[in-house]
């Protein structure tokens, strides 16, 4: 059986689907990656406010308001992934069991 397979092949063309598939995803990947420093990682301005599902601006008042800790190097405005983490646990509120009265 010495079949030559050729590229208009629907096993090949799947492939070559695939193939392009796998490294969208690996360049999704790179792009968002954030290396730790120290253990830690550090987001910018428009990561937070993405996080949180807030504006900048908001996320501006609440630098200022001092709700939310941040790090300012060189005019740059950086937020530690743990302290954002450890603001949504704080403010966390379970959800209350209603009990079924008869």
């Amino acid at each position: 059986m010495n079949e030559l397979i050729l590229s208009q092949n629907p096993a090949v063309k799947r492939l070559k689907d695939t193939m392009n598939e796998l490294q969208s995803l690996c360049r999704q990947v790179t792009d968002s990656y954030r290396p730790m420093l120290n253990g830690e990682r550090y987001l910018t301005d428009e990561e937070t406010s993405q996080a949180l599902k807030i504006s900048r601006r908001t996320l501006q008042e609440y630098r200022s308001n001092g709700r939310i800790p941040f790090v300012l190097l060189g005019g740059k405005v950086l937020y530690r992934e743990s302290d954002l983490e450890a603001l949504l646990q704080k403010g966390y509120h379970p959800a209350s069991k209603k009990r079924n009265e008869g």
